[in-house]
């Protein structure tokens, strides 16, 4: 499966130009997030400093997978209070980043609202959550897995799980 990165964000920034009114603030989730929020940034031409995540503390599989090697801190530029945030991922699969980003978010303050926008939406949701803006939407099997490669050229690479 090809996709072209670059229509993706195009679209994605076009969804986003309606809320840029509103004074949002962009947060992207750590690492392929950020990534993708700090292009979109750049082609909204917002002036206001990005925020970004590191959700590894609030991941509900932590006590199974053990600690991410590389945890960062996590950065907001402001106060989210009141905000209208935007909320930036690469790829929504499960859903379970996005509701660990959002119980993180909320223990920085409470946001007017939240979007969610996303580079990849994929098939096999296992919470209700779902995507405001996408870039694409795909379709892959069960075994397989799509990975945002980065930070520049952005890509992406489609894995088969191996057991």
């Amino acid at each position: 499966m090809t996709v072209d990165i670059e229509e993706a964000l195009v679209r994605m920034a076009d969804g986003l130009r309606a809320l840029t009114a509103r004074r949002p603030l962009l947060i992207g989730v750590h690492t392929g997030g950020a990534w993708v929020a700090e292009r979109l940034h750049r082609q909204l031409g917002l002036t206001e400093p990005l925020g970004n995540l590191d959700i590894s503390f609030y991941r509900d599989d932590f006590s199974r997978v053990g600690m991410n090697p590389q945890v960062r801190p996590s950065h907001l530029p402001v106060s989210i209070d009141d905000r209208h945030v935007v909320l930036i991922d690469d790829v929504l699969h499960t859903g379970r980043t996005v509701r660990a980003a959002l119980n993180e978010l909320f223990d920085y303050g409470r946001p007017a609202s939240i979007a969610l926008a996303v580079l990849i939406e994929r098939d096999g949701r296992e919470l209700p959550i779902q995507p405001d803006i996408v870039g694409v939407r795909m379709r892959l099997t069960a075994g397989e897995h799509v990975k945002l490669t980065g930070p520049d050229p952005l890509g992406i690479r489609i894995t088969e799980k191996t057991d």
